[in-house]
């Protein structure tokens, strides 16, 4: 099952969500502001942070900052959650600067509860998630001359091969990538040979050369 934390000011909106939600997920915590969401995603290391745009402290692209910048420093207490943002705004501004912070979706509030479980369970697995009309802006705002340009080798590699080339890039032991991934040492050695082989690298240090070239660490 899903483990969900859900991060939204209105109590009352958190509860009604709970109940649209039901058992199809498990809802391990809850946050109102930016700085509790930071204390509750770490505490809880969930699967999904259902995330709203305006929050006190900061709102939704703080928290990514925050949580992501820790990742990024080798730091984070959840490197393999995923975010959702679930919002009542629709603006291509509120849009964009989440899914640029990182998230991996975004779906209004006027979202069903069985809508709203699919969507956290695709992006659980690692798609991206969007409300129909709100997919547009995202495809926009990346077709622009300043998005990252298309890596091939890159995108040969599956999103765990990417998650444990990142954390090999940043010094992590094969034990440590396990226990940051729930997965066995030995599943983390089959994906680096993966990515080895697919990159067409020799080692390790090579890995993480590759990745700090192209700023993945």
């Amino acid at each position: 099952m899903t483990r969900v934390v859900l991060v939204d000011d209105h109590q009352m909106f958190r509860s009604g969500v709970k109940a649209e939600l039901g058992d199809s997920v498990e809802i391990v915590g809850e946050a109102g502001d930016v700085d509790e969401a930071i204390e509750v995603i770490a505490a809880t290391r969930p699967d999904v942070v259902l995330l709203d745009v305006h929050l006190p402290g900061g709102g939704g692209v703080e928290v990514l900052r925050r949580v992501l910048g820790a990742r990024g420093s080798g730091t984070a207490e959840a490197a393999t959650t995923r975010f959702l943002a679930l919002s009542v705004s629709d603006a291509a501004e509120d849009v964009i600067g989440v899914i640029r912070g990182g998230a991996r979706g975004y779906v209004t509030k006027t979202i069903s509860g069985p809508e709203l479980t699919n969507a956290i369970g695709r992006v659980a697995e690692g798609d991206a998630v969007f409300s129909p009309r709100l997919a547009g802006f995202v495809l926009d705002a990346f077709a622009a001359t300043d998005a990252p340009p298309i890596d091939p080798e890159l995108d040969q590699l599956t999103q765990r091969e990417r998650e444990v080339l990142r954390l090999i890039a940043r010094g992590y032991a094969y034990k440590e990538i396990a226990k940051e991934l729930f997965i066995s040492v030995k599943t983390v050695e089959t994906h680096v040979s993966s990515v080895l082989r697919k990159l067409q690298l020799s080692n390790r240090h090579e890995l993480s050369r590759w990745a700090a070239a192209r700023r993945l660490v």
